[in-house]
Formats: C-alpha cells, sequence, structure tokens
C-alpha cells in the first residue's frame, strides 16, 4: 500500500463495483447499471465520480439505510412525451438509466421526451445518461439538483447544490460532444480527492461565512456539512469575474430538478431529517431530441464535427500547444485507460479492502 497511485483495470473495477453492490442486496441487472456508470467516470478520468465515490457515497448510505438497494421506479404521472417519476429513495444510477431510457422512448416517436424525477438519490456522473441519447442518434440533455454546497452571488451560506447541466451532442467525429459539469467552481467529489491526496485546494474555490477563500480540502468537507463554508458558483466571487452567470444556471437546474416533479428543493436536500441522517430526496430531469425530427443525422454530425474542428484550427494562445472542445479530453483518457488502468489512489484501495471485508467478497488484491 506505499504506492500513491496503482493502476487496476477498467473491467476489474467494474466487476468488483458489480459485486459490492449486490453484496449490499442491489439487484443484479441494478448493480450492473450501477457499476457501469462508476466505472465509466473512472474510464472517463471523472475519478471524483467513479471508484473513489464508491464507499463514502453508496456503500455507507445504503448501510445507514438513507438510500434503498431496491428501486421501486414509480410513474407518478405521463404523457406521449413526458413523464414524472418518483424514485423512492432508490439507486439513483437505476432510475436516472429508466428515466433517460424512457425519454429516448418518447423521442423515436414525437422527436422529443422527457422525464422528470423526484426522491431520487446520487446518480452519478450526469454525462453517462446524455451519451445514452447519443448513442440512439439524439441529442441528450440531464440536470440534477444536490444537497446544498453553492452560494449565491454577495452570499456566503450554501444554498445551492453543484447542480450539473449536461449536454451530449453527436458529430462525425471519433467522440461526441460532452459537456459535463457542475455550476460551481469545482464539487465536492474533486474535493474528496484532494482530501485523499493530502493535497491543498486552490485559492477561489470555497469560503467560509466571513468570505474568506478556505483550501483545506479534509477541514472544507466538515465545514460543507456544518452549512459553515460554501462553494462559489462557475464565475467565482462576486459579479465582475460572471460568478452571477454561475449562480443564475445553478438556480435554473434547481427548478427544473424540484418544480416539474413536486419535489424537493435547496435546504431540504441536506439529508437530514431532527439533526439524524435522512434520504436526500434528489430530484432530476431528462431530456432527449430525435436529430432526425429535424434534419437527416449525418448532416447534423458533420455540421457539428466540423464546428468543433473549426474551434480547434482557431489561433492558439502563446505557449498553449492544443484547443480542445468538450469530450476530447474524455475520450483521450479513455483510450489510453483502456491500455493502462485506472489510477487508483491509495485511501480508495484501502476502501476497497474493507469493502470487500465485511462483505466476505472473495477478492484477493495484487495492491496489499
Amino acid at each position: 500500500m506505499s504506492k500513491e497511485f496503482v493502476n487496476l483495470k477498467v473491467s476489474f473495477l467494474k466487476k468488483f463495483m458489480k459485486d459490492v453492490f449486490i453484496g449490499l442486496t442491489v439487484p443484479p441487472r441494478d448493480a450492473e447499471i450501477c457499476a457501469d456508470v462508476l466505472a465509466a467516470a473512472d474510464l472517463m478520468g471523472m475519478d471524483s465520480h467513479g471508484i473513489s465515490r464508491m464507499k463514502p457515497i453508496y456503500y455507507d448510505r445504503i448501510k445507514q439505510g438513507i438510500q434503498f438497494p431496491k428501486t421501486k421506479f414509480e410513474i407518478v404521472k405521463e404523457t406521449p412525451t413526458t413523464a414524472v417519476i418518483d424514485g423512492n429513495h432508490g439507486m439513483g444510477h437505476v432510475i436516472a438509466y429508466k428515466a433517460m431510457e424512457m425519454a429516448i422512448k418518447k423521442a423515436e416517436k414525437y422527436g422529443l421526451g422527457m422525464t422528470a424525477v423526484r426522491n431520487s438519490t446520487h446518480y452519478g456522473i450526469a454525462g453517462y445518461y446524455s451519451l445514452m441519447a447519443v448513442k440512439k442518434g439524439m441529442i441528450g440533455l440531464t440536470g440534477t439538483n444536490a444537497r446544498p454546497s453553492i452560494a449565491p452571488t454577495f452570499g456566503v451560506e450554501n444554498m445551492l447544490g453543484t447542480n450539473p447541466q449536461t449536454w451530449g451532442i453527436p458529430t462525425d467525429e471519433k467522440f461526441p460532444f460532452l459537456l459535463d459539469c457542475a455550476t460551481s467552481v469545482t464539487q465536492r467529489g474533486k474535493i474528496e480527492v484532494y482530501a485523499k491526496l493530502n493535497k491543498k485546494m486552490p485559492e477561489g474555490w470555497v469560503v467560509n461565512r466571513s468570505g474568506k477563500s478556505e483550501t483545506d480540502p479534509k477541514k472544507v468537507l466538515k465545514m460543507l456539512t456544518e452549512d459553515s463554508a460554501a462553494l462559489l458558483p462557475l464565475g467565482g466571487l462576486g459579479e465582475e469575474t460572471g460568478g452571477y452567470k454561475g449562480y443564475g444556471y445553478a438556480t435554473v437546474i434547481e427548478i427544473l430538478s424540484a418544480a416539474l416533479q413536486d419535489g424537493s428543493y435547496l435546504k431540504q436536500l441536506n439529508g437530514k431529517k431532527d439533526g439524524k441522517p435522512a434520504p436526500y430526496r434528489l430530484g432530476h430531469f431528462f431530456m432527449a431530441i430525435d436529430i432526425s425530427h429535424f434534419t437527416s443525422l449525418n448532416k447534423f454530425k458533420k455540421t457539428a464535427g466540423n464546428i468543433l474542428r473549426q474551434l480547434r484550427a482557431s489561433q492558439k494562445a502563446k505557449g498553449c500547444k492544443r484547443i480542445y472542445t468538450a469530450g476530447e479530453k474524455e475520450y483521450l483518457t479513455s483510450v489510453e485507460r483502456i491500455k493502462k488502468g485506472v489510477p487508483v489512489n491509495a485511501q480508495t484501495r484501502l476502501e476497497m479492502i474493507k469493502m470487500r471485508d465485511e462483505l466476505n467478497l472473495k477478492y484477493k488484491f495484487d495492491f496489499e
């Protein structure tokens, strides 16, 4: 365990996570979906949402009884193009997968499909569900609210979640356009990674109630839970660098993740009831747009590809070797990690050992 990082095969991580979920009594098909979402994050380099999140989020919450391993996917209301779903605090990945699947089927018939979810749990990387639509030749959009983290512009209290707005768009290249990012400067998952690495955070990510920057990740994670610190919205502090834009977009996602489905919002999502741990009651929304209802898929993909290629070919800033477009780095990382594996830090490897031993799973890790 002396090495800071050890590379593990994506297929191995996925199998292990699936077995952990099954060990927690998640049904095998549902466990496959959950593990696939987490493995996709590790594959694409979104290390804050893969194996490193397995224990502190899903494993611990199921053990606490605030997230249910068996998912009751309840359709509350449905029309030909829309649906409202209650996830009943089941597995967020499964709820999200089925909700996007519904949106895609509706879009295939009517051109557009949208579903809204309430009473869900953390669903992993949002990009996974947008890519589900891309694989069907569609544009995919999803958003979710989350436990309070972001302070509004000119404020210091954590009110909004990190609330990603995630787009997946087909192109004629080897990889689609995929924009998967929070509406805050950073998000808890990245801070958790910094904490595991004992690495100081940059200034300007988090402020305390006095408005001063905090850079100790372990301290910040505690402060966020205690409601004494907040993440800054995209654009940062105040209005001069555009912080109001991130604040505004985070609010849009909050409304669409709560108001359409008569769900919970803001401080209602803090995971507590009478001071004790409780379900997080998250809300999501999913949209699929069938491109063939507007134009031919090939024409669309060529135009999208041309736009991305021209952006990458534009003049570079001094000292910069390359311009990227959204989804490109994730694609390049996935190509590399298929060959070399996923770098897993020492703290996460200890968590893997702990989960294995507690569930009596038949694994012998080479890194022990």
